[in-house]
């Protein structure tokens, strides 16, 4: 493969970009975790920030929805955040010693969330209304979720090692990972219909069919820490490896190659596809990342 990698710091190098996500602006939006702000950049490397007004947020995953507006979780403040693509931003506290982090649009146009703290999954409607689904397993640590193929929400169990699915209707099923103590993170729907996840201690890529079939493939790094992953723009799946420094891309046959990001102990968390072919990405040395596809071949 033929690619370029561009990097751009941010103002703040100390502000900890986080989770990112491509808007229906066209702009990739990210979060800051430690400079309290959500962020947006351009193909060309245009940044905007906006101050978060809760003060010290925790703000983590964010995701667009069908309307435009962009959500965000707030797992300090315990609120789900809401931002226009003109940069306003509205916050809807959620229930007490809620820990909200992962977050995704569901096909009932509602907004779902992960609550690591109270192991439980949320739904948030448009206009603010909160109903929380108990995990079966205590201390589960709900982490990402997804919108999945089949028409329900897809999340990982990072401490009970298990992938979740709940319909909209609140039913819940899970599947245990066959590697033991693997520690799902990041989780996207694929191209080939299957859900796709990231096992931050297991050190491989994990796949799950609607139908809860597993496979598992084997980072060639050591210690590579996946953290997220997200479908690209090429058919494969493309995931960050924050402990060995790159970005890793898996296709649907297992097939993985690795990247090194050239800023050294960049720690790339979130990832997300960009309107050409383009895969971003956010570093906590407080750059946004551009993985440019120049050819396949």
């Amino acid at each position: 493969m033929q690619f370029k990698i561009n990097e751009y710091p941010l103002p703040d190098l100390e502000s900890g970009p986080y989770g990112i996500v491509r808007g229906a602006d066209g702009a990739l939006w990210f979060t800051e975790q430690k400079g309290n702000r959500i962020g947006r950049i351009t193909a060309g490397g245009r940044m905007t920030e906006y101050a978060v007004p809760t003060e010290n947020a925790g703000v983590s995953i964010i995701t667009s929805g069908i309307n435009g507006d962009l959500w965000f979780t707030e797992y300090k403040a315990g609120k789900i955040g809401r931002i226009t693509v003109d940069g306003e931003i509205t916050e809807y506290p959620l229930p007490s010693g809620a820990a909200p982090f992962g977050i995704t649009e569901g096909p009932d146009g509602a907004v779902w969330y992960t609550d690591m703290a109270g192991h439980k999954i949320g739904r948030m409607s448009g206009a603010g209304e909160v109903s929380e689904y108990e995990l079966p397993k205590p201390g589960s640590f709900p982490s990402f979720i997804t919108a999945g193929p089949d028409g329900a929400l897809w999340f990982t169990e990072n401490q009970s090692n298990a992938i979740g699915r709940i319909t909209p209707g609140g039913d819940i099923r899970e599947f245990s990972i066959p590697t033991k103590d693997s520690g799902p993170v990041g989780i996207a729907a694929g191209p080939d219909g299957a859900l796709w996840f990231a096992e931050i201690n297991g050190n491989q890529i994990g796949r799950i069919t609607v139908s809860g079939m597993f496979r598992e493939y084997p980072i060639p790094s050591v210690n590579a820490r996946p953290h997220a992953i997200a479908a690209g723009p090429d058919g494969a799946m493309w995931f960050t490896e924050w402990g060995s420094n790159k970005i890793g891309r898996i296709t649907a046959a297992g097939d993985i190659a690795e990247y090194s990001i050239p800023a050294a102990d960049a720690e790339p968390h979130g990832i997300a596809a960009g309107g050409d072919q383009s895969v971003w990405f956010a570093e906590e040395c407080g750059q946004i990342g551009q993985f440019m596809i120049l050819s396949n071949e």
